[in-house]
């Protein structure tokens, strides 16, 4: 699936649906793709910080613990845990817990997605 972040206007999302549901009515493949649309760029660099970014293309490669993460992107576990939880929020990443043998639970951290697409207009 692809991810794509915008900051379409309506007439833009309107335009994009009236699209695809033409295509759908011609009986055309849909690539699977999700829609997060923000107000303005500001919030998406508000949400898509560049570490959380960097969290993003790594979470991509494969699934991680939290503390994995944070070991692989040299960072704070507590601000890695907050960036992930942010970006759960919008979707972007998805969490799933898993025994732990020996030391209880652990939050490993997925992508929701195997690109990310992020288009912008000022």
């Amino acid at each position: 699936m692809k991810l794509v972040v915008t900051n379409d206007s309506f007439e833009e999302v309107a335009k994009r649906s009236g699209e695809r549901a033409k295509r759908l009515a011609r009986g055309e493949k849909i690539v699977s793709q999700k829609t997060i649309n923000f107000e303005s760029p500001f919030d998406i660099f508000e949400v898509l910080t560049t570490e959380r970014m960097r969290l993003c293309i790594l979470a991509r490669t494969k699934s991680y613990s939290v503390s994995g993460l944070a070991a692989a992107l040299k960072r704070d576990p507590k601000s890695v845990r907050r960036d992930v939880l942010k970006l759960e929020k919008y979707g972007v990443l998805r969490t799933r817990e898993e025994i732990n043998p020996g030391h209880g639970r652990v939050k490993i951290v997925e992508s929701t997605s195997k690109s990310l697409q992020l288009r912008t207009t000022f």
